[in-house]
């Protein structure tokens, strides 16, 4: 009787035609796929052409490419402005305070969340909690305005109401920036506890019971079951808002920001877009974005090579 054998090369044949025989099984979904792909492609990575206006004194006249070259000097110019020097400091304080605040805060809530036994109470205010997400900082800056105006904001009214003066929060350089913390908080924090409530709707319940077994109460089980499970997600997640270190919120500063608090909550995206948009200058404004976006990928894959030395999670 003839024994057949399987050379490596007929496996590899019979790997490749599986594939395929998969592949055309799934091609809807590789159809579906591509119009994700045709986006990213067009909106994302096409327009990274225009990131050589960094490198050149723009000229409307002659386009990008014709415009000549300027041996780094925006770059040059970059580190001897006072203004962006400013801004920068003031784009590093609050990004760290954010992640200090904006980070801390929906872990904490997501911990609080899941300690509720009472099921209607604990899906209501979640809902809630979510609700501030679904609005534009156009109306939520509009409502801080109201809330704490110096003539008809509640806060006020309380404050004089205890025989204060009133406080026109927005323009001042000591309550600015709490303010800004403030806001996102109360904004994000319900949104961004999704993902951790969902790490711990996946801790199994065997856990729990085995901690109770052992006299372990409610907080002991929050501190020694439930955070340690999501060291994972939190560790991903604090490295992908590394990423965005240099993004201080632009849209939030820009809808309450004035030039009476420019010296602390001027930050980098707003005075590219000062640079850029009011004064038109579209090359230099570039170079500074570019430079924004290297600082944050330069210091994800640092502290993403730091963390995978200590344990296994991290972005890849």
């Amino acid at each position: 009787m003839a024994i057949s054998v399987e050379t490596p090369i007929m496996k590899a044949k019979s790997d490749r035609a599986l594939k395929w025989k998969k592949a055309k099984k799934m091609k809807m979904l590789y159809v579906l796929l591509l119009l994700p792909v045709i986006h990213l492609a067009i909106f994302h990575y096409a327009p990274m052409y225009g990131v050589i206006i960094a490198f050149k004194d723009f000229k409307a006249g002659l386009g990008i490419w014709d415009s000549p070259w300027n041996n780094f000097e925006h770059f040059k110019n970059m580190f001897h402005d006072f203004v962006f020097i400013r801004a920068l400091r003031n784009t590093v304080i609050i990004s760290v305070l954010r992640l200090v605040v904006g980070f801390t805060f929906p872990i904490i809530f997501a911990l609080l969340i899941n300690e509720i036994m009472h099921n209607k109470f604990k899906r209501t205010v979640q809902s809630i909690s979510y609700l501030p997400h679904f609005m534009s900082w156009v109306i939520i800056a509009s409502m801080v305005v109201e809330v704490f105006s110096p003539q008809r904001g509640i806060v006020n009214y309380l404050i004089t109401l205890f025989g204060g003066t009133p406080i026109n929060f927005l323009s001042s350089k000591t309550f600015f920036v709490p303010l800004l913390l403030i806001s996102d908080a109360w904004k994000e924090v319900g949104w961004a506890s999704i993902l951790y409530l969902a790490s711990i709707s996946s801790i199994s319940p065997e856990i729990y019971e085995a901690a109770e077994s052992d006299g372990a109460n409610r907080f002991h089980k929050m501190i020694y079951i439930t955070l340690p499970s999501l060291i994972p997600v939190i560790t991903i997640l604090f490295l992908l808002r590394l990423g965005h270190i240099l993004s201080g919120g632009f849209d939030q500063i820009l809808n309450l920001y004035s030039p009476l608090v420019y010296e602390v909550g001027d930050i980098v995206d707003t005075y590219v877009y000062r640079a850029g948009l009011v004064e038109f200058r579209l090359d230099y404004s570039a170079a500074v974005g570019l430079f924004k976006n290297l600082v944050g990928v330069v210091l994800l894959v640092t502290v993403n090579q730091i963390v995978r030395k200590f344990n296994d999670y991290g972005v890849w």
